[in-house]
């Protein structure tokens, strides 16, 4: 709004400009000692046609036509009454500017065609010495029609450029916005899947353990007890270290050089999940490759968000199979179906896998087997797309 504002006072200095200085030369001139009707006359036409520059810019080729006229008529009278003094032409020059700034196609074309017209004709009945010098009339053609033309054109298509530099980068910094947005989202989503995994796993083993310790207490049965406290304390206190990693990596800190856990990891992994009372047998095979980091991270919270679905849902015993193949990283994982699993519900845990492996252009496939009975997911991911 303060633009068009702007816009709209210069818009009005020009036109008072042009009027002031047109409507000065006419009373200079001697007109109104020869004619005063008229000369009065053509000044007010001359004033108001200078004024009419400040109209909106589709009023352009109307304003040319009017300045055409008015000059002309001018021009006429100068030459019946033998005023040999110059007309200033400054509202003509400004018409022309603004017919090849806001005008464009055939009617642009058609205005600057009628502005060098009727310059020709001013000069041609103008009574001044050499006006009638071809080379003087169509120097004084291109002089007040046809350059500020010219001259408007450029103008608009630099303004239109630059309007296109500046909407560009305008654009650009919304694509970088929305991708600095895209990434942020995506790293908070990472970060509550690495939570999830961490926390749960650790919670889960914490309360199972909790649990047989209070039915060995009721039972008087001190060392299994103890056994379970100890594997309390001893998943409490993994669940920190996971937890202090997770925190440092978000605060990119990595003071102790201390690495995310792989595929290496996990036997810790399963032991842990053992000792929280689940049988897990492990296969292995093919040749271990050296993986990216972020591939061995991704594949072994994938394990460890499997095996803690199959501590929380499933029954005795679990399998994990991890299968190098060349060029790809099977794994998959098979329990008993407890009876409290009575529908197919796509759990949280089940989502943040499928995200995970989603990212490095894997497959997870999971479900009840034929019989109904055991809980199948397999995971494969390929080695190149990390």
């Amino acid at each position: 709004m303060d633009m068009t504002r702007s816009l709209a006072r210069q818009s009005l200095l020009v036109a008072a400009a042009a009027a002031i200085l047109d409507g000065a030369q006419m009373v200079m001139c001697g007109a109104f000692g020869l004619a005063p009707v008229l000369a009065a006359i053509l000044t007010v036409a001359t004033v108001a046609a200078d004024l009419a520059l400040a109209a909106p810019a589709s009023t352009a080729a109307a304003v040319a036509v009017a300045q055409v006229v008015v000059k002309v008529s001018v021009a006429l009278f100068a030459h019946h009454y033998g005023i040999t003094a110059r007309v200033f032409d400054v509202g003509f020059l400004v018409a022309g500017y603004q017919a090849g700034a806001w005008l464009s196609g055939l009617i642009s074309v058609l205005t600057v065609l009628m502005l060098a017209g009727g310059s020709l004709v001013v000069n041609v009945v103008a009574v001044i010495s050499g006006a009638n010098n071809p080379i003087r009339l169509v120097i004084f053609a291109l002089g007040a029609g046809v350059v500020p033309w010219l001259v408007g054109r450029y103008t608009a298509a630099r303004g239109a450029y630059i309007a296109e530099l500046e909407q560009r980068e305008r654009l650009r910094r919304q694509e970088e916005r929305a991708a600095l947005d895209r990434a942020l989202a995506d790293e908070r989503e990472a970060i509550a899947r690495d939570l999830h995994d961490v926390i749960s796993h650790h919670v889960s083993a914490i309360g199972i353990h909790a649990g047989v310790a209070r039915m060995a207490l009721s039972r008087t049965d001190t060392e299994a007890a103890a056994r379970s406290v100890s594997a309390v304390e001893s998943s409490s206190r993994a669940a920190m270290v996971d937890l202090r990693r997770q925190l440092d990596m978000l605060h990119g800190r990595d003071d102790e050089g201390q690495r995310q856990p792989g595929l290496a990891d996990i036997e810790d992994l399963v032991q842990r999940v053992r000792d929280a009372g689940l049988t897990v047998h492990v296969a292995v095979s093919g040749e271990p490759p050296v993986l990216p980091e972020s591939l061995d991270v991704m594949l072994y919270r994938v394990v460890q968000e499997l095996l803690t679905n199959a501590l929380r849902h499933g029954r005795d015993p679990a399998a994990l199979e991890i299968d190098y193949l060349p060029g790809a990283v099977e794994l998959r994982e098979t329990n008993p179906i407890a009876a409290v699993e009575t529908t197919d519900e796509v759990h949280r845990g089940l989502d943040g896998i499928r995200r995970r492996v989603e990212l490095f252009d894997g497959t997870v496939v999971y479900g009840a087997d034929p019989s109904g009975t055991r809980w199948v997911i397999r995971v494969s991911v390929p080695i190149g797309a990390a």
